[in-house]
C-alpha cells in the first residue's frame, strides 16, 4: 500500500521562502482549491492520505517533502536550509515514527528533502543552498549500514535537484539539461525536459504512473509519446512559491 503524507495548506504561504523565480501574489484560497485537486489525483493513483492540518506560522510547510527522506528500511529526518522551515519537521516526525524507524540530520548540517533523488540504492544528493557539504556526508554516514550510496551533484539555475531531474521508471530519467549534467545519469536512459517549460522535470512516480503539473503540457506530450502513463494537475498557485509536484508530499510504501 501507498501511503501520502501532506499538509494543508499555510494560509501565509505568500510569505514563502523564494530563491529562483520572482515574488507573486499568491491566491491562498485558490493555492488550497489545487492541493487538494492534488490529494485528490494522489488517491486516484492507490495512496492513502495522512494529512496534516495547516501551520499559520509556517508558510512553506505544505512542502512537507523537505522535512524527511523515506527509505524501505528507516527515515532520515531533514534539517532544512532555510532557518525559517525547521520546525516544519517534528510534526512529520511524529507521523513517520509509526511506519520507520526514523534518524536524524544535526547542525552543522543542512538537508532539504528536495534534493534527494534515488534511483536504485544510490542517493543522488544536490549540492544546492539548502544542502551543505556537512548534510550531505551525514546522510552518507547515516545510510552506510543500509546498502545505500551517497553521491553529492552538482546543480545550478534551480532550488532543488529534483528541480532538475527525476525519475519516470527504473532506467530513465526526466531530466533538465540547463540545471543539472545529464553526463552524471549516463547509465539511465534521459528525456529531457520541453525547451520552453524549464521548470517541466519535477514529476512525482507512483508505482507505473506519473503525476506532474498541467502547464507543462508539451514535456508531457513527450512522456506520453514515450509510453509513460501522465496525470496532469493544476498547482499554478503552488509553483508561486516554487513548489511542484513531487514537494507537496512523501510516498513510501508499507505493508498491508
Amino acid at each position: 500500500m501507498w501511503i501520502a503524507v501532506t499538509r494543508e495548506v499555510s494560509p501565509t504561504l505568500g510569505n514563502c521562502e523564494l530563491s529562483y523565480v520572482p515574488r507573486e501574489a499568491i491566491d491562498v484560497a485558490r493555492a488550497s482549491a489545487q492541493h487538494h485537486d492534488y490529494q485528490h489525483a494522489l488517491e486516484a493513483l492507490g495512496c492513502r492520505l495522512l494529512t496534516l492540518p495547516a501551520e499559520p506560522d509556517l508558510p512553506d510547510a505544505v512542502f512537507v517533502e523537505d522535512t524527511a527522506i523515506v527509505l524501505d528500511e528507516v527515515a532520515v529526518l531533514t534539517r532544512p536550509g532555510a532557518l525559517s522551515r525547521r520546525a516544519e519537521v517534528p510534526s512529520v516526525a511524529e507521523v513517520l515514527r509509526r511506519y520507520r524507524p526514523v534518524l536524524v540530520i544535526d547542525a552543522p548540517g543542512t538537508l532539504d528533502g528536495g534534493d534527494v533523488l534515488r534511483l536504485g540504492r544510490t542517493l543522488y544528493v544536490g549540492q544546492s543552498a539548502r544542502s551543505n557539504a556537512e548534510g550531505i556526508a551525514q546522510l552518507r554516514e547515516l545510510l552506510a549500514g543500509h546498502g545505500y550510496a551517497v553521491r553529492g551533484v552538482p546543480t545550478r539555475g534551480c532550488l532543488h535537484l529534483k528541480s532538475a531531474v527525476t525519475q519516470v521508471a527504473d532506467d530513465t530519467l526526466l531530466l533538465q539539461p540547463d540545471w543539472v549534467d545529464r553526463e552524471l545519469f549516463a547509465s539511465f536512459r534521459i528525456i529531457e525536459v520541453d525547451p520552453g517549460e524549464p521548470h517541466a522535470a519535477n514529476v512525482l512516480r507512483i508505482g507505473d504512473a506519473l503525476l506532474m503539473p498541467a502547464s507543462f503540457p508539451r514535456t508531457q506530450q513527450r512522456l506520453l509519446e514515450a509510453g509513460f502513463e501522465v496525470t496532469g494537475v493544476e498547482v499554478a498557485e503552488l509553483q508561486k512559491a516554487e513548489g511542484a509536484v513531487t514537494c507537496c508530499s512523501l510516498v513510501f510504501r508499507v505493508m498491508e
